[in-house]
């Protein structure tokens, strides 16, 4: 097994590439109680339209199928339901699907191989039939109804809808009910097939375990499988430009919720030390516009026209990126020219080398708080693993990161042509 060691944290990753394409991750935690593995698939919502190894042609599915795939995998053939029996051994299970990858997990402090053995079982074993994935149907579509009627989701959903032509990125991950209506068994069988072959899948497992013995508990239980080709992701060329500036949705809330979204340019073939640089940057500049601590914040919350502190992300994945600001205020429209002016302030004025410092020490910090967590840590590192990161690296380009590349980024990216704005409120 290879070892990848940081100092700053103390910190090891065992990890092994095994024969079949699987790639294990294991961080030892001596003396931890708590226990975490989970087990993802390099598959999201995004992925609709590919071409299977060994195959010419292009294979494209409804929207929905990867989070209709991760509801189905619970279901096994004698009836049972592999998350009552996880649940049954007193283990924390659950399983999610994201624009880019879905996942299983669970996190324990006893009955730790007992639960591996039912979750590495109901990953390898699909069933599906006529009958279960009708039933299913009925199931999501009362789920996507909640959503739908879900302001925060709606809020989100619509600055996606602003800012992206063509990017899947902006299709509900549950898809709707008309493209779930067209998911059928073969349709499921044809994507686990292609998706859930492990070449394209990765185990993070982290708690107080010898990495050697672990490992070949993990082998024990994979059943045997040949390497496969690559797969062929297609997604359409997105425009540069954003779809509108402004959108505006009548719901049940009783303060306007909003979310400012900035679509930034993903570029090909970026360097990945780059990337988690930028990664890095980005959310030192989102807190000295609007972070707890600054000066914006804290005259907007006085006066009352926000409430809470908001949400501030920085998403970049396989062939999109984007800033997302989530809150909610009184005057999304006042609060969204306010952050504007901040930003143009900052670009003619410079940062402030003081809070830079200031909130550099504090990412930093967060960043080594998630290494105690054994599902921050394991999240983490899988996520990571699929865009080609090693989650250590964040700890070292941190410290490269200075002013003059802030000010470059803010530059670069807080481009006002490229500012959407969405709006629920009351109606």
């Amino acid at each position: 097994m290879q070892i990848i060691e940081n100092l700053k944290v103390k910190e090891k990753l065992y990890i092994q590439k095994l024969e079949n394409g699987l790639t294990v991750m294991i961080i030892p935690k001596p003396g931890m109680l708590k226990k975490y593995m989970i087990w993802g698939t390099n598959y999201g919502s995004n992925d609709n339209k590919f071409i299977v190894p060994g195959e010419d042609e292009v294979t494209k599915v409804p929207n929905g199928v990867a989070h209709f795939l991760e509801h189905k995998l619970f279901e096994q053939e004698n009836g049972t339901n592999s998350l009552d029996t996880l649940t049954a051994l007193g283990v924390n299970a659950n399983a999610y699907t994201t624009n880019d990858h879905t996942a299983y997990l669970f996190e324990c402090t006893d009955n730790f191989y007992e639960a591996m053995d039912e979750l590495m079982d109901y990953v390898q074993h699909p069933y599906f039939t006529d009958e279960n994935v009708e039933k299913e149907k009925g199931i999501i579509g009362q789920e996507i109804s909640m959503y739908d009627d879900s302001p925060e989701w709606r809020v989100y959903l619509n600055t996606l809808e602003a800012m992206y032509n063509k990017n899947p990125i902006k299709i509900d991950i549950t898809g709707t009910q008309e493209t779930i209506s067209k998911i059928d068994k073969e349709i499921l069988y044809k994507c686990y097939n292609t998706f859930y072959h492990p070449s394209n899948m990765a185990i993070v497992i982290a708690g107080d375990f010898k990495p050697e013995e672990l490992l070949e508990e993990v082998k024990k239980r994979l059943i045997p499988n040949k390497p496969a080709g690559k797969i062929k992701r297609i997604f359409e060329k997105e425009e540069d430009k954003i779809v509108k500036k402004e959108i505006i949705q009548k719901l049940d809330v009783s303060n306007p919720i909003f979310t400012i979204g900035i679509k930034d340019k993903k570029e090909e073939n970026c360097d990945i030390k780059e990337t988690i640089k930028k990664q890095i940057g980005m959310e030192i500049i989102l807190n000295i516009i609007l972070g707890r601590s600054s000066d914006l914040y804290q005259k907007l919350y006085k006066n009352g026209m926000i409430l809470g502190t908001p949400s501030l992300d920085y998403e970049c994945g396989r062939d999109y990126a984007h800033v997302l600001i989530t809150g909610v205020c009184n005057n999304p429209k006042e609060v969204f020219k306010q952050f504007k002016e901040k930003v143009e302030n900052l670009k003619n004025d410079g940062i402030d080398k003081k809070d830079f410092e200031r909130l550099k020490k504090m990412i930093y910090g967060s960043y080594v708080k998630e290494y105690n967590d054994v599902q921050d840590i394991s999240r983490m590192f899988l996520s990571d693993y699929f865009k080609g990161i090693c989650s250590f690296d964040y700890l070292e380009e941190i410290e490269v990161i200075n002013v003059e590349y802030l000010e470059q980024l803010l530059k670069d990216v807080f481009k006002e042509e490229k500012m959407v704005l969405s709006i629920v409120e009351n109606g």
